[in-house]
C-alpha cells in the first residue's frame, strides 16, 4: 500500500488550493474528495473576491498577498480562472438610516463608498431604487470558483499528486497518532491528514475525538441558465443578516446543540442578492439555516418561494426568471477566522476549515500552510491555530452524554469557559465578506 506525504480530505477551493501548493513544495499528495462533480460550496458560491475587507494586520495582510495571487493564478496555474474586478454594490434598505450604515464599513482597508438612491441606480440599473435607501459600493475581485477549482487540480495533477474520489468515514489511528484515512472504498496511509472538507469538517474532526469551533450552515440558492438579462454589479445586502445567524449559533451557551440531532439553533435568513458570471447565468439568494443534521431535509418549494420573494424587492426582473434550487453546507468559525493547523494531542491530524468565505484568502493562506508543512515558521498559521477553540485536555469524546453526571458537566462548563476566554483575546474583527 502506498504512503503519501500528506492526504487532504475535501476536493473544494480549500483542498484543491492546498493539495496543490503541498505538492509544489515537493511533499507525495492525496486528494481525496467524495462527488467527482463538485456539489459542495465552492460549486454554488458567488465567486466574490472581497480584497478590501480586512480589519486588522493578519486578515489585511491575508487580503493584499490573496487579491495579487488572484490576479496572477491563471497564468500561475495555464487555465482561466475568469478573474476580474467589478463593482459590489451594498444595498442599504429603505427606512433604513444610510449614513449609519456606512459607518458600520469605516474599518476596513479600503472603505466603500456611499451612494445615494439615484446613484445606485444609474451603478445598476436593474436595482429598485424605492426598495433603498442608498448603497454602498467598492471594487470587488471575482472568479468563476469552479474554473478555479478545476485549474487548482490541474496543477496539482501535473506536479505529480493524485485525486481518488472515495467517501472518507474515519481515520486510522496508532495509539494518539493519525496515521491513515479510512474510505468507503479502503484505506490510505499517511504521515500527515488534513481535513479540507468545509462544513462537513465538523463531524470528520469529531470522529477523530476532535472538536473544534467549526460549525455549517445550510445555504441555498437560485441558478439560471445563461440568460440575456445582465447584472453590472454584483449585489447584496450592506447588513449581513448571516453575521448574526453565525454568532448566536456558535455562542458557548448552545455549542452542545451542534451534537444532538434534529436541533435548528437559529430561524432561517434570508440575504437578498444576486451574481452574475461570464457565461451568462445568474445565482440568486441568499437563504441560510443553522440545522444540527448535515443530512437534513428542508422544503425546497417554500425556499424558492422566499428567495424569489426577497429579490422581487431589491432586483425585481430577477424574481421571475426560470432557475434551479440547490443548497449546500457552508463552514463558519466560532471567531469568524479561519481554523488552520495541527492539531496537538492528535499526532500527524490537521485542520484547514472554517472559512465561510474563502476565496480571496485561500491562495496565500494555502501557501503559508505549505511552506509551515515544510519547517518555516508563520505567524499567520500560528494565530489561526485551532488551538485557540481547544480546552487542555479536553475533546468531543469529553461531551456530555448525561446531564445527571456533574464530572462530565464540569468538563463541558471548562471548556466553553476556555472558549470564550480565546474568542475575546482573538479579536480579529469580522470576517472576510465573500
Amino acid at each position: 500500500m502506498k504512503s503519501y506525504d500528506w492526504i487532504v480530505v475535501g476536493g473544494g477551493i480549500t483542498g484543491a488550493a492546498l493539495s496543490y501548493e503541498l505538492a509544489k513544495k515537493g511533499f507525495a499528495v492525496l486528494l481525496l474528495e467524495r462527488d467527482a462533480t463538485l456539489q459542495n460550496a465552492t460549486r454554488f458560491s458567488y465567486g466574490g473576491l472581497a480584497y478590501w475587507s480586512g480589519t486588522t494586520d493578519l486578515t489585511r495582510q491575508l487580503c493584499r498577498e490573496g487579491i495579487e495571487r488572484h490576479r496572477n493564478l491563471s497564468a500561475e496555474l495555464d487555465a482561466d480562472t475568469e478573474f476580474r474586478e467589478l463593482d459590489l454594490l451594498l444595498t442599504i434598505d429603505a427606512g433604513t438610516d444610510a449614513e449609519k450604515a456606512a459607518a458600520n464599513y469605516a474599518h476596513f482597508a479600503i472603505v466603500p463608498q456611499l451612494l445615494s438612491v439615484a446613484e445606485a441606480g444609474e451603478l445598476e440599473p436593474l436595482l429598485n431604487k424605492s426598495a433603498i435607501a442608498g448603497a454602498l459600493t467598492v471594487r470587488h475581485g471575482h472568479i468563476s470558483p469552479t474554473a478555479t477549482n478545476k485549474a487548482y487540480c490541474q496543477g496539482f495533477l501535473r506536479l505529480g499528486g493524485t485525486i481518488e474520489f472515495a467517501e472518507v468515514i474515519g481515520f486510522i489511528e496508532e495509539g494518539n497518532r493519525i496515521s491513515g484515512v479510512k474510505t468507503a472504498q479502503g484505506i490510505y496511509r499517511c504521515e500527515n491528514a488534513v481535513v479540507c472538507a468545509g462544513g462537513w469538517s465538523r463531524s470528520l474532526l469529531k470522529a477523530a475525538g476532535v472538536s473544534v469551533g467549526v460549525y455549517f450552515t445550510r445555504t441555498e440558492i437560485l441558478e439560471t441558465a445563461p440568460v440575456d438579462l445582465k447584472l453590472r454589479t454584483l449585489v447584496m445586502p450592506a447588513v449581513l443578516k448571516r453575521f448574526e445567524l453565525e454568532a448566536e449559533s456558535s455562542r458557548s451557551e448552545v455549542d452542545f446543540l451542534w451534537d444532538e440531532p434534529g436541533k435548528e439553533l437559529q430561524p432561517p435568513i434570508l440575504d437578498s442578492g444576486a451574481i452574475g458570471f461570464k457565461d451568462g447565468s445568474l445565482r440568486i439568494g441568499q437563504l441560510s439555516r443553522t440545522l444540527s443534521d448535515l443530512n437534513a431535509t428542508v422544503d425546497r418549494e417554500t425556499s424558492e418561494t422566499a428567495i424569489r420573494a426577497g429579490i422581487s424587492k431589491v432586483l425585481p426582473d430577477l424574481a421571475g426568471l426560470p432557475a434551479t434550487w440547490h443548497e449546500c453546507i457552508v463552514a463558519f468559525s466560532a471567531d469568524n477566522l479561519p481554523v488552520v493547523g495541527p492539531i496537538a494531542d492528535r499526532p500527524g491530524l490537521h485542520v484547514f476549515s472554517g472559512l465561510s468565505n474563502p476565496l480571496v484568502i485561500v491562495p496565500a493562506l494555502a501557501e503559508r500552510f505549505a511552506k509551515a508543512a515544510g519547517g518555516e515558521e508563520d505567524r499567520a498559521i500560528e494565530l489561526l491555530s485551532p488551538h485557540r477553540f481547544i480546552a487542555e485536555g479536553s475533546s468531543a469524546t469529553d461531551s456530555v452524554t448525561d446531564v445527571t453526571d456533574v464530572t462530565d458537566v464540569r468538563k463541558k462548563e471548562e471548556g466553553r469557559r476556555k472558549k470564550e476566554e480565546g474568542r475575546r483575546k482573538k479579536e480579529e474583527g469580522r470576517r472576510i465578506d465573500d
